[in-house]
């Protein structure tokens, strides 16, 4: 499977919902491929924010590697399921959807259409927003194994 982790700059939310789900993806045998995106370019080309790379270290997962990149539309020819961390993410990918065949590509990452909180303007964020980005993702490979 491959799937594809999007937030707004993705520097904070999407590479570590893409961290974590390689690091569990390995851990369990599963041979997916997993990428993050931004829906904004400002951040194109940079590593992870410096408080995530931090807090995923903490958490026995290297992000630092990453780099920024932007979705685009040619993201729902490549990727089988596209996860969204807010609403506001969630109408961005939509808008470039070309047909009902790639909205039904994406989901929020959270159960119940839930918004993963945005960390950038709080450091305290950072931990609590790893916690649930791990969580969701661990139900979504045990749904898959």
């Amino acid at each position: 499977m491959k799937i594809l982790m999007v937030c707004l700059g993705n520097i904070c939310r999407s590479p570590l919902a893409e961290g974590i789900m390689r690091q569990l993806a390995q851990e369990k045998g599963l041979n997916w491929e997993i990428d993050s995106a931004g829906t904004g370019n400002w951040h194109v080309g940079h590593s992870p924010d410096h408080r995530a790379i931090r807090e995923a270290r903490r958490q026995g997962v290297d992000i630092s590697g990453l780099a920024a990149r932007q979705f685009e539309t040619a993201d729902f020819d490549r990727f089988d399921r596209i996860y969204v961390m807010d609403h506001n993410n969630h109408r961005d990918v939509l808008k470039k959807a070309r047909s009902e065949a790639d909205k039904a590509k994406v989901r929020h990452l959270l159960a119940d259409d839930q918004d993963v909180p945005d960390p950038w303007f709080d450091d305290a964020l950072f931990a609590p927003v790893y916690q649930l980005i791990y969580d969701a993702c661990k139900d979504i490979a045990d749904q898959e194994q």
